[in-house]
């Protein structure tokens, strides 16, 4: 290994001297700040291998005559020649070191500069594009502005646009979008339901999901009777949870039971053999909350199949509602029910959420009334309320546009 020290009054002028003495595999092994200007130290021909430590054999001192070489080759035992044992274990692991190398600040401002340079091209090429849709085809802009209102995420809008083909007019085109989104959403029949079982509703804190178990079991006692439904409370966390389920449950007229516990879940069930269907309201946690994985798992009772709805509040944002939908997938859910329908300020997000994670809708809740304001999910029910929720779409700028759509077609060819 050949090692150098190069001194110079800048970093570009000491690199410069380094490539001209030791070429382009120089490596640098540490530069620094002096007088007058900046220390490199490179090398060439670089061995890693010559950092690995010989191990030590240490002998005790003797006061025999030294041997002859030939003499001390016959007479020495055969263990000398090797090292010890512990030698050789302590040789084994030993970690051979790290090397890491300096990068050329050079390079790196380099780097820096050409990401500016592609983010301000693709800013050109978004506008660019935008422009030219205006121009040769403004009713595809047109279409794409009115999808954007909704709040449907720009890779969904694209799609969309792209899909629609041989109309005549904008209300054609705006309807066939519409059509194919509704296409798009994944809803499940009352079959579920219907067929009766165990039922989990989990999901986020805050996002009605006692009100929604009351809306369930009145739903399905107004059908089969009172004497089919049971309610469980997992909730040992908020203030009041179990008092409001108490509640529900008497004006219901059905049994409920509490249970904090893997062993107290599946005594409650095993309490309410025979129920056609019972429903477990589980505490709210937040997607961040590290007590989650622990929640979930109390709902893994052998033998008694518990299923999960996964409830979510439509006033949601996107990508919190995303984070959710990951975060509560650990329970497999079969099935989400959306509640605040009558809250939330566009369904766009939500319904973008759903499609990215395909996730099935069964249930749709827009007010508070017990059971009325549960509906059965229906897509084309759905995009009606999205189009009315946006009150006339938002308003989005030209370039904010540009930038949707230019992230929109890199999606869709990535």
């Amino acid at each position: 290994m050949k090692i150098k020290r190069f001194f110079a009054s800048d970093i570009r002028q000491a690199l410069r001297q380094v490539r001209e003495a030791l070429g382009s595999d120089a490596v640098i092994l540490s530069n620094k700040k002096v007088d007058g200007g900046v220390e490199l130290v490179a090398a060439i021909d670089y061995d890693a291998a010559a950092f690995i430590p010989s191990p030590e054999i240490h002998t005790k001192p003797t006061l025999e005559p030294v041997k002859s070489t030939r003499q001390e080759r016959k007479s020495a035992p055969a263990a000398a020649s090797t090292p010890p044992v512990a030698s050789v274990a302590a040789l084994k692991e030993q970690v051979i070191p790290k090397v890491e190398w300096s990068q050329d600040p050079v390079l790196v401002e380099m780097r820096q500069e050409m990401r500016a340079l592609r983010r301000m091209m693709e800013n050109e090429l978004s506008g660019l594009s935008w422009r030219e849709m205006g121009h040769h085809k403004p009713e595809t802009r047109d279409l794409f502005r009115k999808l954007m209102g909704l709040s449907i995420s720009p890779d969904i809008c694209g799609e969309l646009v792209e899909s629609v083909t041989d109309v005549e007019t904008a209300d054609q085109a705006w309807r066939k979008a519409l059509y194919y989104l509704a296409n798009q959403i994944q809803t499940v029949g009352d079959d579920l339901l219907e067929q009766g079982g165990v039922f989990a509703l989990i999901g986020p804190t805050g996002v009605g999901k006692t009100t929604t178990v009351a809306k369930l079991a009145a739903r399905f006692a107004l059908r089969y009777g009172t004497r089919q439904v049971a309610l469980i409370s997992t909730d040992n966390y908020r203030i009041g949870a179990q008092e409001q389920l108490n509640t529900y449950a008497r004006i219901l007229d059905v049994p409920v039971r509490s249970a904090g516990t893997r062993e107290e879940l599946a005594v409650a069930l095993n309490g309410l053999t025979g129920k056609r269907l019972i429903l477990i309201d589980t505490a709210g946690m937040s997607q961040r909350d590290v007590r989650l994985s622990e929640q979930l798992a109390l709902l893994d009772v052998a033998g008694q199949g518990v299923r999960s709805f996964l409830t979510l509040s439509a006033a949601t944002d996107y990508s919190s509602m995303e984070q959710a939908i990951s975060a509560f997938g650990a329970a497999k859910p079969e099935a989400c029910i959306l509640t605040k329908v009558d809250e939330a300020g566009s369904l766009g997000g939500a319904l973008s959420a759903l499609i990215h994670k395909a996730l099935p809708l069964a249930f749709f809740a827009d007010g508070q009334k017990v059971p009325e304001d549960l509906h059965l999910a229906r897509s084309h029910t759905l995009v009606s309320k999205a189009v009315a929720c946006s009150n006339g779409g938002a308003e989005y700028s030209d370039e904010y546009l540009a930038l949707a759509l230019g992230g929109a077609r890199a999606n869709a060819h990535g």
